[in-house]
């Protein structure tokens, strides 16, 4: 049995859950709402404040099925309560970016700044001139605009400029050393 599939979905007061035919769920809440069509194979079984997730049968791709399930239907009651939250740091000389409306403007050491619109369900949010949000109910959602911003400009070895997630570790390459006396008589 999956460990993860086999944990309940505890559902707080709020937030209601709706299992259609087919598993297309609805989960509303506080922060809005979301829709998603889950796999036909999994059972969803709603009971007083928890959903639990079953497995019809061993074979492989129920097995499979089963934790991811349990999972996106966590993620979707966790979205709507707390929302999900990306940060990413902006390291470089004159690097920068600013809010301009909805949308933030990046200044990454292109001829140009780059204009980010965010999608319907996302919000950016700027923290000093380094530092930027994504922010939503979407976990999917908010994990993708944080990946096209952070490929604005992908942080580079030799000295760390560029756009990374806050808490990512950036590999960090020596440069070259010199040939100081080699080769010259």
């Amino acid at each position: 049995m999956s460990r993860i599939g086999k944990a309940p979905i505890p559902v707080p007061k709020g937030v209601t859950v709706q299992i259609e035919a087919d598993n297309l769920v609805t989960v509303k809440g506080p922060k809005g709402t979301l829709t998603q069509q889950l796999h036909p194979l999994m059972n969803l079984v709603q009971e007083a404040e928890v959903i639990r997730v079953e497995r019809p049968n061993d074979e492989g791709p129920s097995r499979a099925l089963h934790g991811l399930t349990r999972t996106l239907l966590n993620n979707m009651v966790v979205g709507v309560t707390t929302g999900y939250r990306k940060s990413l740091i902006i390291n470089g000389v004159g690097y920068r970016v600013a809010k301009d409306g909805q949308d933030a403007v990046f200044t990454v050491g292109y001829s140009h700044p780059v204009r980010m619109t965010p999608p319907a369900g996302i919000s950016f949010a700027t923290e000093g001139v380094n530092r930027v949000h994504v922010d939503g109910i979407d976990k999917q959602l908010v994990g993708e605009q944080a990946a096209k911003i952070r490929a604005i400009r992908k942080p580079e070895p030799y000295l760390g400029k560029g756009i990374a997630y806050d808490g990512e570790r950036i590999r960090r390459k020596q440069g070259k050393t010199g040939t100081k006396g080699k080769g010259k008589k």
